[in-house]
């Protein structure tokens, strides 16, 4: 399926009264798909694995705002230390650490989001709220991350008001700490199912793959 541009522009239409961020999530579709909404205006991609996106980096326009948004490891983070804009999904200390170092060797500032499990599931990462605490309170320990807010993966649910919960509490964290180092001005919560039950719930950032590039 080509990309749905009519979709596309409805979702940016959904947006742009709250002031939400839009990172249209490219996994897996060619390069040739993300340079169409690249000449629509879009500059803000995400991706989850580290070879693609360091392949399509190399070949797509160098204004794109690259987003890992998958799990990463630590030995991955030096493939993508020199360009990527936000790093996601950081759900450990130590992974912290890393991008703080490779960031040091190309001599600029990573910024990341701190992933927190509000989800039901078992299956998703993220830090619990003592681990969030902990993680937040040996910030200033980094000198080459900036962490700008979370993230977060709601259950894959048709119920509203569980959804809803879960974002809720994210949103409580975001504020506990938003200014405890820097502010924080990111809250990246939402996907193509559920955005909009996200942007209510106050987010500033909206992860949306399949209603932009159809199914995977």
């Amino acid at each position: 399926m080509p990309v749905d541009i009519a979709q596309y522009q409805s979702v940016l239409q959904t947006l742009s009264s709250s002031h939400t961020t839009l990172v249209a999530v490219s996994k897996t579709k060619p390069a040739a798909d993300i340079q169409i909404l690249y000449d629509l205006g879009q500059r803000d991609f995400g991706e989850n694995y580290v070879q693609e996106l360091t392949e399509k980096e190399a070949i797509l326009p160098k204004d794109i705002r690259w987003h890992f948004i998958g799990h990463l490891q630590s030995n991955k983070v030096k493939y993508i230390a020199p360009f990527v804009h936000l790093i996601h999904g950081v759900d450990s200390f130590k992974l912290l650490k890393e991008i703080d170092k490779q960031a040091a060797k190309c001599n600029r500032k990573i910024n990341c989001l701190l992933q927190v499990h509000i989800a039901q599931e078992e299956t998703k990462f993220g830090l619990d709220e003592q681990e969030l605490s902990e993680v937040v309170a040996a910030l200033d320990t980094l000198q080459h991350v900036l962490v700008k807010g979370l993230m977060g993966m709601a259950s894959f649910s048709n119920d509203t008001s569980k959804l809803r919960e879960e974002f809720r509490t994210l949103k409580s964290l975001f504020d506990r700490y938003k200014n405890t180092q820097q502010p924080w001005s990111v809250l990246s919560m939402g996907m193509s199912s559920d955005y909009t039950i996200a942007i209510e719930e106050g987010s500033t950032l909206v992860r949306i793959g399949s209603l932009l590039f159809g199914a995977r």
